[in-house]
């Protein structure tokens, strides 16, 4: 049901059972799934894929043009996954020529504030805190949390499972399972919490647990943690992302506690 005040483009395609409030305006390239609220004064903009159950509160701009010099006014899109919810004055551009669109997953949860810019990717069941502000080609993976007030840096990576404390710089690859905070950022244990909350077995956590002492408490360099980790576990699916991750990350990784080359923090 739209309200008579609201702003929607007649060729703007809009599912069934979307209640767009008073004030709301919707443009003409943009696409909206059933079940949808969008609330009063929420802004949605030209490219905009929005997925089924997705909840937009006031206030909020979807698919602005990005804050990219080098844009040219190509053709691009902002995709929001089923059952998201996207919290009063966020602000999400679309993407650039460089991915053509920025993309936030399913079930996730982008708080007041948040500004995701553009052609940055979020995974499903993602947890963005108010006022995170990520600049552009980020990519988060999936059941990522991320604290308040926290900036990341533009290219960063933060692997699933991760949870970054608040008001964190992020600068560096976050890798999957961990849990990262201090200034600056640094190691701070497996988010064995989190993991329990999803199921791990506690065997599956004291594995990663193993897998990050040989990283980030033994004083390895990184490809030496890596290659030690190859010969001395089995093959599974956590070690094998753990592995791909650090070893494809064009950043780096963030340190160990304490940086350096001592012991309890690995060198890279």
């Amino acid at each position: 049901m739209s309200q008579p005040l609201a702003n929607i483009h007649p060729d703007a395609r809009i599912g069934k059972n979307v209640k767009i409030e008073p004030f709301a305006t919707i443009g003409a390239d943009v696409e909206i799934g059933d079940d949808c609220w969008i609330g009063p004064n929420a802004v949605i903009m030209d490219g905009a894929r929005i997925g089924k159950g997705v909840q937009i509160f006031p206030g909020a701009i979807i698919s602005s043009l990005p804050q990219d010099l080098k844009f040219a006014g190509e053709k691009t899109t902002t995709i929001i996954g089923d059952n998201t919810v996207i919290r009063e004055f966020a602000t999400i551009s679309r993407g650039t020529a460089d991915r053509f669109k920025t993309e936030i997953g399913s079930n996730c949860l982008i708080m007041a504030y948040v500004h995701v810019a553009h052609d940055c990717t979020i995974g499903d069941h993602c947890i963005i805190a108010n006022s995170v502000q990520l600049a552009g080609h980020v990519l988060i993976e999936d059941y990522v949390v991320l604290g308040g007030t926290s900036a990341v840096h533009q290219f960063v990576k933060i692997g699933a499972h991760a949870m970054v404390s608040g008001g964190s710089l992020v600068r560096k690859d976050v890798p999957p399972y961990t849990k990262a905070g201090r200034e600056p950022l640094s190691y701070a244990g497996v988010n064995s919490v989190g993991l329990r909350r999803r199921n791990f077995s506690n065997e599956k956590i004291e594995e990663i647990q193993d897998l990050y002492r040989i990283i980030y408490l033994e004083g390895n360099h990184y490809s030496k943690a890596c290659d030690l980790i190859e010969l001395e576990f089995t093959p599974s699916k956590e070690r094998d992302e753990i592995l791909n991750f650090i070893r494809n990350s064009e950043r780096g990784i963030m340190k160990g506690y304490g940086g350096g080359n001592g012991k309890g923090s690995a060198v890279i």
